[in-house]
């Protein structure tokens, strides 16, 4: 009796990647309740400085006690420092100083616009193709993640000052996803993440000593297990996952997860925060679910 080809190798593959989504979008839309229970404790300038730095020495003190090879050219090393920069000084450094008079459900809703302008700019600058269906997908995602802010702000418990800044942020992150696709850096994505994270935590202390006080501190056991959900959870795992994500999918398709972030992001804060959740708030999902099918959902093969 002859036996079938092994197919265990194409099935992993195909299994693994909706388990790396939706930890990602698990860990990432909580990283905005946490970051909220920082933020309300500890300066961001502060509190990022430090999540960034330790992250990064772990990072790279791991990989030299496992006797990881330095892989890299000088140019992958500068490249994923300048990702670092906008992925991770710059988008934060914005968003949790946004944080402090913002919501956590609506800045996670905010950047979950991050797929609309990733994918318009992925079409012009990296020829990712930008079809009808996609179109769709992307009005719809950002008709139900404006549906929800705009039910947001009509309660009147978020600052616009706050708000300005966390679409600085956005910008960044849109900025960070484009440049990782076009430079497309070499080498383990491991290491990659720890020089990022360094470099933005290295960058970020003069920022810190200048713009923040310690005396500001209150150290409570919220503050230590929103820390090390950030260190371990955010910048190191969820970071890895998502650079994993833009090199198997594309910017369009990898940044069309954080449509998912809008109700995750209102849930959590919800269990977590006791942030108000209204039925107009939940509305939102279903464009918001319908567009991340009609982005992410592969292209119909051509038939010859």
């Amino acid at each position: 009796m002859s036996l079938a080809p092994p197919v265990a190798v194409p099935s992993a593959r195909f299994n693994l990647l909706p388990l790396a989504i939706g930890l990602f979008c698990l860990l990432w839309s909580f990283a905005f309740v946490a970051g909220k229970i920082g933020v309300t404790y500890c300066p961001p300038l502060i509190l990022l400085a430090a999540r960034f730095s330790l992250a990064g020495i772990l990072i790279l003190g791991i990989s030299a006690v496992r006797g990881e090879a330095w892989q890299f050219s000088w140019r992958d090393a500068v490249v994923f420092a300048i990702l670092g920069i906008a992925n991770n000084a710059l988008y934060l450094g914005l968003g949790y100083t946004g944080l402090k008079t913002v919501s956590a459900g609506l800045g996670g809703l905010i950047v979950s616009a991050n797929p609309v302008f990733t994918a318009a700019l992925a079409a012009l600058f990296l020829g990712e193709q930008l079809t009808w269906r996609k179109v769709a997908g992307l009005v719809l995602g950002i008709v139900g993640v404006g549906f929800i802010v705009w039910h947001r702000m009509s309660v009147g418990t978020d600052s616009l000052y706050g708000i300005r800044f966390t679409l600085v942020s956005l910008a960044s992150l849109v900025g960070g996803t484009l440049l990782f696709k076009l430079l497309a850096p070499k080498g383990s994505l491991w290491i990659g993440n720890g020089v990022q994270n360094l470099a933005a935590g290295i960058v970020l202390l003069p920022f810190a000593a200048a713009f923040a006080n310690v005396g500001d501190i209150v150290p409570n056991a919220q503050l230590a297990g929103a820390f090390v959900f950030l260190v371990l959870g955010g910048s190191i795992l969820a970071s890895l996952l998502w650079f994993h994500l833009l090199k198997v999918c594309g910017a369009t398709a990898a940044s069309a997860y954080h449509f998912l972030m809008p109700p995750l992001g209102v849930l959590f804060a919800f269990l977590v925060l006791g942030e108000r959740v209204e039925f107009r708030d939940l509305a939102g999902i279903v464009p918001v679910a319908l567009g991340i099918y009609l982005v992410t959902r592969p292209a119909a093969p051509v038939r010859p």
